[in-house]
Protein backbone atom coordinates (compact mmCIF):
# COMPACT_ATOMS: atom_id res chain seq x y z
CA UNK A 1 0.00 0.00 0.00
CA UNK A 2 1.09 3.58 -0.45
CA UNK A 3 2.19 5.33 2.72
CA UNK A 4 -0.63 7.01 4.60
CA UNK A 5 -0.46 9.56 7.37
CA UNK A 6 -2.66 8.48 10.25
CA UNK A 7 -4.78 11.34 11.53
CA UNK A 8 -7.15 10.35 14.32
CA UNK A 9 -9.79 13.05 14.61
CA UNK A 10 -10.50 12.18 18.25
CA UNK A 11 -9.40 9.71 20.87
CA UNK A 12 -11.38 6.89 19.27
CA UNK A 13 -12.07 5.77 15.71
CA UNK A 14 -15.19 3.70 15.02
CA UNK A 15 -16.25 1.50 12.13
CA UNK A 16 -19.48 -0.41 11.55
CA UNK A 17 -19.69 -3.28 9.06
CA UNK A 18 -23.36 -3.66 8.13
CA UNK A 19 -23.67 -7.06 6.49
CA UNK A 20 -26.49 -9.35 5.49
CA UNK A 21 -25.74 -11.90 8.21
CA UNK A 22 -23.90 -9.92 10.90
CA UNK A 23 -23.31 -6.36 12.06
CA UNK A 24 -19.89 -5.66 13.55
CA UNK A 25 -18.56 -2.55 15.30
CA UNK A 26 -14.84 -1.90 15.92
CA UNK A 27 -13.66 0.96 18.13
CA UNK A 28 -9.92 1.65 17.90
CA UNK A 29 -7.23 3.95 19.20
CA UNK A 30 -3.78 4.68 17.75
CA UNK A 31 -0.69 3.35 19.50
CA UNK A 32 2.78 3.86 18.00
CA UNK A 33 1.24 4.72 14.63
CA UNK A 34 -0.87 1.56 14.41
CA UNK A 35 -4.55 1.06 15.23
CA UNK A 36 -5.41 -0.97 18.32
CA UNK A 37 -8.94 -2.25 18.79
CA UNK A 38 -10.36 -1.18 22.15
CA UNK A 39 -13.94 -2.34 21.72
CA UNK A 40 -15.77 -4.92 19.61
CA UNK A 41 -19.46 -5.64 19.25
CA UNK A 42 -21.24 -7.90 16.80
CA UNK A 43 -24.82 -9.02 16.38
CA UNK A 44 -26.87 -11.13 14.02
CA UNK A 45 -27.97 -8.84 11.21
CA UNK A 46 -31.67 -8.29 10.73
CA UNK A 47 -33.45 -6.22 8.13
CA UNK A 48 -30.64 -6.50 5.54
CA UNK A 49 -30.83 -8.60 2.37
CA UNK A 50 -28.16 -8.80 -0.33
CA UNK A 51 -26.35 -5.91 1.33
CA UNK A 52 -29.38 -3.58 1.13
CA UNK A 53 -31.60 -2.50 4.03
CA UNK A 54 -35.15 -3.79 3.67
CA UNK A 55 -36.39 -3.21 7.25
CA UNK A 56 -35.04 0.01 8.76
CA UNK A 57 -36.30 -0.71 12.29
CA UNK A 58 -34.75 -4.18 12.46
CA UNK A 59 -31.48 -3.02 10.89
CA UNK A 60 -31.21 -0.05 13.26
CA UNK A 61 -31.74 -2.31 16.25
CA UNK A 62 -28.95 -4.65 15.10
CA UNK A 63 -26.56 -1.73 14.61
CA UNK A 64 -27.52 -0.19 17.95
CA UNK A 65 -26.82 -3.42 19.84
CA UNK A 66 -23.45 -3.93 18.14
CA UNK A 67 -22.39 -0.33 18.76
CA UNK A 68 -23.54 -0.43 22.38
CA UNK A 69 -21.53 -3.59 23.06
CA UNK A 70 -18.41 -2.02 21.54
CA UNK A 71 -18.93 1.21 23.51
CA UNK A 72 -19.27 -0.75 26.75
CA UNK A 73 -16.04 -2.62 26.05
CA UNK A 74 -14.11 0.53 25.05
CA UNK A 75 -15.59 2.70 27.80
CA UNK A 76 -16.61 5.50 25.46
CA UNK A 77 -19.60 6.96 23.62
CA UNK A 78 -19.41 7.38 19.85
CA UNK A 79 -20.58 10.34 17.78
CA UNK A 80 -19.63 9.24 14.25
CA UNK A 81 -18.68 6.04 12.43
CA UNK A 82 -17.29 4.90 9.09
CA UNK A 83 -19.60 2.39 7.43
CA UNK A 84 -19.46 0.03 4.46
CA UNK A 85 -21.76 -0.58 1.53
CA UNK A 86 -21.83 -4.10 0.10
CA UNK A 87 -24.93 -3.93 -2.11
CA UNK A 88 -26.49 -1.41 -4.44
CA UNK A 89 -23.25 -0.26 -6.07
CA UNK A 90 -22.46 -1.06 -9.68
CA UNK A 91 -19.26 -1.68 -11.56
CA UNK A 92 -16.82 1.20 -11.21
CA UNK A 93 -15.51 3.01 -14.26
CA UNK A 94 -12.42 4.96 -15.24
CA UNK A 95 -12.83 8.55 -16.37
CA UNK A 96 -10.22 11.09 -17.45
CA UNK A 97 -9.91 14.70 -16.36
CA UNK A 98 -7.56 17.04 -18.25
CA UNK A 99 -6.00 20.44 -17.61
CA UNK A 100 -4.05 22.67 -20.03
CA UNK A 101 -0.51 23.34 -18.84
CA UNK A 102 0.70 25.49 -21.76
CA UNK A 103 4.29 24.61 -21.02
CA UNK A 104 4.06 25.25 -17.27
CA UNK A 105 5.62 23.13 -14.55
CA UNK A 106 3.21 20.86 -12.66
CA UNK A 107 2.92 22.08 -9.06
CA UNK A 108 0.57 21.48 -6.13
CA UNK A 109 -1.92 24.10 -7.34
CA UNK A 110 -2.26 22.49 -10.77
CA UNK A 111 -2.59 19.08 -9.13
CA UNK A 112 -5.45 20.51 -7.05
CA UNK A 113 -7.19 21.77 -10.17
CA UNK A 114 -7.03 18.56 -12.22
CA UNK A 115 -8.07 16.42 -9.24
CA UNK A 116 -10.95 18.77 -8.51
CA UNK A 117 -12.14 18.35 -12.10
CA UNK A 118 -12.18 14.60 -11.59
CA UNK A 119 -14.23 14.92 -8.43
CA UNK A 120 -16.79 17.16 -10.15
CA UNK A 121 -17.93 14.47 -12.58
CA UNK A 122 -21.73 14.45 -12.72
CA UNK A 123 -23.70 11.34 -11.85
CA UNK A 124 -27.24 10.29 -12.69
CA UNK A 125 -29.90 11.69 -10.34
CA UNK A 126 -30.49 8.27 -8.75
CA UNK A 127 -26.76 7.63 -8.13
CA UNK A 128 -24.37 9.08 -5.59
CA UNK A 129 -20.58 9.21 -5.58
CA UNK A 130 -18.83 6.88 -3.15
CA UNK A 131 -15.20 7.03 -4.33
CA UNK A 132 -13.31 8.96 -6.98
CA UNK A 133 -9.80 7.56 -6.78
CA UNK A 134 -6.82 9.00 -8.70
CA UNK A 135 -5.14 5.97 -10.27
CA UNK A 136 -2.57 7.56 -12.57
CA UNK A 137 -1.42 10.86 -14.08
CA UNK A 138 -0.01 11.55 -17.53
CA UNK A 139 1.53 14.49 -19.36
CA UNK A 140 0.86 15.03 -23.08
CA UNK A 141 -0.60 11.54 -23.42
CA UNK A 142 2.55 9.80 -22.18
CA UNK A 143 2.86 6.81 -19.89
CA UNK A 144 1.17 6.73 -16.51
CA UNK A 145 2.92 8.66 -13.74
CA UNK A 146 2.49 8.36 -10.00
CA UNK A 147 3.66 11.91 -9.24
CA UNK A 148 3.99 14.40 -12.14
CA UNK A 149 5.04 17.38 -10.01
CA UNK A 150 8.13 19.13 -11.31
CA UNK A 151 7.54 18.06 -14.92
CA UNK A 152 6.68 20.35 -17.85
CA UNK A 153 4.19 19.81 -20.66
CA UNK A 154 1.16 21.05 -22.55
CA UNK A 155 -1.58 18.95 -20.95
CA UNK A 156 -1.95 17.23 -17.55
CA UNK A 157 -4.42 14.36 -17.26
CA UNK A 158 -5.56 12.12 -14.41
CA UNK A 159 -7.51 8.87 -14.58
CA UNK A 160 -10.12 8.54 -11.84
CA UNK A 161 -11.77 5.32 -10.71
CA UNK A 162 -15.39 6.33 -10.06
CA UNK A 163 -17.49 4.17 -7.73
CA UNK A 164 -21.16 5.06 -7.35
CA UNK A 165 -24.11 3.52 -5.54
CA UNK A 166 -27.88 3.81 -5.70
CA UNK A 167 -28.89 6.97 -3.87
CA UNK A 168 -31.65 5.10 -2.02
CA UNK A 169 -29.14 2.56 -0.69
CA UNK A 170 -26.90 5.25 0.79
CA UNK A 171 -29.84 7.22 2.17
CA UNK A 172 -31.16 4.13 3.93
CA UNK A 173 -27.74 3.32 5.41
CA UNK A 174 -27.38 6.91 6.61
CA UNK A 175 -30.87 6.86 8.08
CA UNK A 176 -30.09 3.59 9.87
CA UNK A 177 -26.97 5.11 11.44
CA UNK A 178 -28.87 8.30 12.27
CA UNK A 179 -31.49 6.33 14.18
CA UNK A 180 -28.65 5.13 16.41
CA UNK A 181 -27.81 8.81 17.18
CA UNK A 182 -24.62 8.64 15.13
CA UNK A 183 -23.29 10.53 12.13
CA UNK A 184 -21.82 8.85 9.07
CA UNK A 185 -18.21 10.01 8.70
CA UNK A 186 -17.61 8.12 5.44
CA UNK A 187 -19.00 5.30 3.31
CA UNK A 188 -16.59 2.72 1.86
CA UNK A 189 -17.38 -0.14 -0.52
CA UNK A 190 -16.67 -3.48 1.15
CA UNK A 191 -13.96 -4.83 -1.21
CA UNK A 192 -11.97 -1.60 -0.82
CA UNK A 193 -12.05 -1.91 2.97
CA UNK A 194 -11.14 -5.59 2.80
CA UNK A 195 -8.18 -4.80 0.55
CA UNK A 196 -6.90 -2.12 2.92
CA UNK A 197 -7.08 -4.68 5.70
CA UNK A 198 -5.75 -7.85 4.09
CA UNK A 199 -3.38 -7.06 1.22
CA UNK A 200 0.36 -6.90 1.80
CA UNK A 201 2.27 -4.10 0.11
CA UNK A 202 3.56 -6.21 -2.80
CA UNK A 203 0.08 -7.49 -3.62
CA UNK A 204 -1.34 -3.99 -3.71
CA UNK A 205 1.52 -2.66 -5.84
CA UNK A 206 1.98 -5.55 -8.30
CA UNK A 207 -1.71 -6.38 -8.67
CA UNK A 208 -4.24 -8.50 -6.80
CA UNK A 209 -7.97 -9.15 -6.75
CA UNK A 210 -9.88 -9.14 -3.46
CA UNK A 211 -13.06 -11.22 -3.42
CA UNK A 212 -15.13 -10.44 -0.33
CA UNK A 213 -17.59 -13.30 0.19
CA UNK A 214 -20.34 -12.07 2.48
CA UNK A 215 -23.66 -13.52 3.49
CA UNK A 216 -25.78 -11.75 0.88
CA UNK A 217 -23.25 -10.43 -1.64
CA UNK A 218 -19.87 -11.24 -3.16
CA UNK A 219 -17.91 -8.09 -3.98
CA UNK A 220 -14.77 -7.64 -6.06
CA UNK A 221 -11.92 -5.17 -5.70
CA UNK A 222 -8.98 -5.01 -8.12
CA UNK A 223 -5.85 -3.33 -6.76
CA UNK A 224 -2.86 -2.21 -8.83
CA UNK A 225 -0.03 0.25 -8.22
CA UNK A 226 -1.33 0.77 -4.69
CA UNK A 227 -4.82 1.85 -5.75
CA UNK A 228 -8.29 0.38 -6.15
CA UNK A 229 -8.71 0.41 -9.95
CA UNK A 230 -11.97 -1.55 -10.23
CA UNK A 231 -14.86 -2.53 -7.95
CA UNK A 232 -18.00 -4.55 -8.58
CA UNK A 233 -20.40 -6.88 -6.79
CA UNK A 234 -22.88 -9.67 -7.38
CA UNK A 235 -25.96 -10.38 -5.18
CA UNK A 236 -24.92 -13.94 -4.28
CA UNK A 237 -23.35 -14.98 -0.98
CA UNK A 238 -23.13 -17.55 1.79
CA UNK A 239 -26.79 -17.23 2.71
CA UNK A 240 -27.75 -18.49 -0.74
CA UNK A 241 -25.74 -21.65 -0.08
CA UNK A 242 -27.59 -22.09 3.22
CA UNK A 243 -30.97 -21.61 1.52
CA UNK A 244 -30.04 -24.15 -1.17
CA UNK A 245 -29.30 -26.71 1.55
CA UNK A 246 -32.56 -25.93 3.37
CA UNK A 247 -34.59 -26.38 0.18
CA UNK A 248 -32.68 -29.36 -1.12
CA UNK A 249 -32.83 -31.34 2.12
CA UNK A 250 -36.21 -29.99 3.41
CA UNK A 251 -34.59 -28.85 6.65
CA UNK A 252 -35.00 -25.62 8.66
CA UNK A 253 -32.60 -22.81 7.73
CA UNK A 254 -30.95 -22.87 11.16
CA UNK A 255 -30.09 -26.56 10.71
CA UNK A 256 -28.96 -25.96 7.15
CA UNK A 257 -26.48 -23.33 8.42
CA UNK A 258 -25.28 -25.74 11.09
CA UNK A 259 -24.72 -28.54 8.58
CA UNK A 260 -22.90 -26.20 6.23
CA UNK A 261 -20.58 -25.08 9.02
CA UNK A 262 -19.91 -28.54 10.51
CA UNK A 263 -19.88 -30.78 7.43
CA UNK A 264 -19.88 -28.54 4.37
CA UNK A 265 -17.17 -28.46 1.72
CA UNK A 266 -16.77 -26.90 -1.69
CA UNK A 267 -14.93 -29.90 -3.14
CA UNK A 268 -15.98 -33.56 -2.98
CA UNK A 269 -13.75 -36.30 -1.58
CA UNK A 270 -13.83 -40.09 -1.78
CA UNK A 271 -14.85 -40.39 1.89
CA UNK A 272 -18.03 -38.33 1.48
CA UNK A 273 -20.18 -41.34 0.53
CA UNK A 274 -19.35 -43.13 3.79
CA UNK A 275 -20.03 -40.21 6.15
CA UNK A 276 -23.68 -39.90 7.13
CA UNK A 277 -25.38 -36.73 8.38
CA UNK A 278 -28.61 -36.47 10.38
CA UNK A 279 -31.01 -33.99 8.75
CA UNK A 280 -33.99 -32.72 10.83
CA UNK A 281 -37.03 -32.14 8.66
CA UNK A 282 -39.09 -28.97 8.37
CA UNK A 283 -42.22 -29.11 10.55
CA UNK A 284 -41.10 -32.18 12.51
CA UNK A 285 -40.13 -32.24 16.17
CA UNK A 286 -36.39 -32.17 16.65
CA UNK A 287 -36.60 -35.49 18.49
CA UNK A 288 -38.95 -36.92 15.89
CA UNK A 289 -38.43 -37.89 12.27
CA UNK A 290 -35.13 -37.11 10.60
CA UNK A 291 -33.42 -38.14 7.40
CA UNK A 292 -29.92 -39.55 7.16
CA UNK A 293 -27.99 -38.55 4.06
CA UNK A 294 -24.40 -38.95 2.97
CA UNK A 295 -22.04 -36.00 3.06
CA UNK A 296 -21.70 -36.31 -0.72
CA UNK A 297 -25.30 -35.11 -1.13
CA UNK A 298 -24.56 -32.04 1.00
CA UNK A 299 -21.42 -31.27 -1.00
CA UNK A 300 -23.43 -31.82 -4.19
CA UNK A 301 -25.70 -28.94 -3.13
CA UNK A 302 -22.94 -26.57 -1.96
CA UNK A 303 -20.45 -26.94 -4.81
CA UNK A 304 -22.70 -25.82 -7.72
CA UNK A 305 -23.66 -22.58 -5.96
CA UNK A 306 -20.03 -21.71 -5.20
CA UNK A 307 -19.00 -22.65 -8.74
CA UNK A 308 -21.68 -20.30 -10.06
CA UNK A 309 -20.43 -17.54 -7.75
CA UNK A 310 -16.82 -17.79 -8.94
CA UNK A 311 -17.91 -18.06 -12.57
CA UNK A 312 -19.86 -14.81 -12.16
CA UNK A 313 -16.79 -13.19 -10.59
CA UNK A 314 -14.63 -14.44 -13.46
CA UNK A 315 -17.07 -13.03 -16.01
CA UNK A 316 -17.16 -9.64 -14.28
CA UNK A 317 -13.36 -9.48 -14.19
CA UNK A 318 -13.02 -10.45 -17.85
CA UNK A 319 -15.63 -7.94 -19.00
CA UNK A 320 -13.97 -5.17 -16.97
CA UNK A 321 -10.64 -5.58 -18.76
CA UNK A 322 -8.76 -5.74 -15.45
CA UNK A 323 -8.45 -9.53 -15.31
CA UNK A 324 -4.90 -9.59 -16.74
CA UNK A 325 -3.52 -6.48 -15.05
CA UNK A 326 -3.74 -8.07 -11.61
CA UNK A 327 -1.69 -11.08 -12.55
CA UNK A 328 -2.63 -14.36 -10.89
CA UNK A 329 -3.10 -13.24 -7.28
CA UNK A 330 -6.50 -13.51 -5.55
CA UNK A 331 -7.25 -12.91 -1.88
CA UNK A 332 -10.51 -14.26 -0.45
CA UNK A 333 -12.13 -12.54 2.53
CA UNK A 334 -15.54 -12.60 4.20
CA UNK A 335 -17.25 -15.24 6.31
CA UNK A 336 -18.33 -17.36 3.33
CA UNK A 337 -14.69 -17.86 2.30
CA UNK A 338 -14.07 -20.03 5.38
CA UNK A 339 -15.90 -23.07 4.01
CA UNK A 340 -13.38 -25.90 3.44
CA UNK A 341 -12.37 -26.27 -0.20
CA UNK A 342 -13.44 -22.74 -1.19
CA UNK A 343 -9.86 -21.62 -1.79
CA UNK A 344 -9.12 -24.63 -3.99
CA UNK A 345 -12.36 -24.24 -5.96
CA UNK A 346 -11.65 -20.56 -6.56
CA UNK A 347 -8.19 -21.42 -7.87
CA UNK A 348 -9.62 -23.95 -10.32
CA UNK A 349 -12.33 -21.69 -11.74
CA UNK A 350 -10.39 -18.42 -11.77
CA UNK A 351 -7.09 -20.04 -12.79
CA UNK A 352 -5.22 -17.93 -10.24
CA UNK A 353 -3.20 -18.32 -7.06
CA UNK A 354 -5.59 -17.92 -4.14
CA UNK A 355 -5.08 -17.31 -0.45
CA UNK A 356 -7.50 -16.50 2.38
CA UNK A 357 -6.93 -13.00 3.77
CA UNK A 358 -7.05 -11.97 7.41
CA UNK A 359 -6.83 -8.52 9.03
CA UNK A 360 -3.26 -7.16 9.05
CA UNK A 361 -1.60 -4.15 10.71
CA UNK A 362 -4.17 -3.93 13.50
CA UNK A 363 -3.63 -4.89 17.14
CA UNK A 364 -5.99 -5.89 19.91
CA UNK A 365 -8.09 -8.41 18.01
CA UNK A 366 -9.18 -11.50 19.90
CA UNK A 367 -8.60 -14.83 18.20
CA UNK A 368 -12.28 -15.11 17.32
CA UNK A 369 -12.15 -11.81 15.39
CA UNK A 370 -8.87 -12.36 13.52
CA UNK A 371 -10.44 -14.29 10.65
CA UNK A 372 -11.59 -13.23 7.17
CA UNK A 373 -15.14 -12.55 8.41
CA UNK A 374 -13.83 -9.40 10.15
CA UNK A 375 -11.64 -8.12 7.30
CA UNK A 376 -14.10 -5.41 6.23
CA UNK A 377 -14.52 -4.01 9.75
CA UNK A 378 -10.74 -3.87 10.21
CA UNK A 379 -10.34 -2.20 6.81
CA UNK A 380 -12.89 0.46 7.75
CA UNK A 381 -10.71 1.29 10.76
CA UNK A 382 -7.69 1.72 8.46
CA UNK A 383 -9.74 3.98 6.21
CA UNK A 384 -11.01 6.03 9.17
CA UNK A 385 -7.47 6.66 10.36
CA UNK A 386 -6.23 8.09 7.07
CA UNK A 387 -7.18 11.28 5.28
CA UNK A 388 -7.75 10.34 1.66
CA UNK A 389 -8.58 12.35 -1.43
CA UNK A 390 -10.90 9.91 -3.15
CA UNK A 391 -13.86 10.31 -0.80
CA UNK A 392 -15.50 13.42 0.67
CA UNK A 393 -16.27 13.65 4.36
CA UNK A 394 -19.98 12.97 4.64
CA UNK A 395 -21.77 15.25 7.02
CA UNK A 396 -25.38 15.33 8.02
CA UNK A 397 -26.93 14.93 4.58
CA UNK A 398 -25.69 12.25 2.26
CA UNK A 399 -28.25 13.36 -0.28
CA UNK A 400 -26.39 16.61 -1.00
CA UNK A 401 -23.44 17.04 -3.31
CA UNK A 402 -20.12 16.23 -1.54
CA UNK A 403 -18.26 19.24 -0.18
CA UNK A 404 -14.96 20.00 1.52
CA UNK A 405 -12.74 18.27 -1.02
CA UNK A 406 -10.15 20.98 -1.60
CA UNK A 407 -8.62 20.76 1.86
CA UNK A 408 -8.45 16.98 1.63
CA UNK A 409 -6.84 17.20 -1.80
CA UNK A 410 -4.04 19.22 -0.27
CA UNK A 411 -3.43 16.44 2.25
CA UNK A 412 -3.48 13.86 -0.52
CA UNK A 413 -1.02 15.73 -2.75
CA UNK A 414 1.35 16.24 0.17
CA UNK A 415 1.16 12.87 1.93
CA UNK A 416 -0.42 10.23 -0.30
CA UNK A 417 1.81 10.37 -3.37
Amino acid sequence: MKKRTLRPRSGFIAAVDIGSTKVCCFIATVEDGAPRVAGIGHQVSKGVRNGVIIDIDAASQSVLQAVHAAEEMAGTTLSEVVINVSGGFGASRLVKAELALNGREVNDALMHKVLDQGHRIKELPDRTLIHSIPVGFSIDGGRSLRDPRGLFGQKLAVNMNIVTAALSTIRNLSNCIGRCHLETAAVVVSPYASGLSCLVDDESELGATVIDMGGGTTTIGVFFDGNLVFADGIPVGGSHVTNDIARGLSTPVVHAERMKTLYGSAIASSADEREMITVPLVGEDEDGHANHVSKSILVGIIAPRLEETFELVRDRLESSGFDKITGRRVVLTGGASQLPGTRELAGLILDKQVRVGRPLRIDGLAEATQGPAFATAAGLVHFALSERAEIPRRGRALTEQPTGLIGRLGNWVRDYL
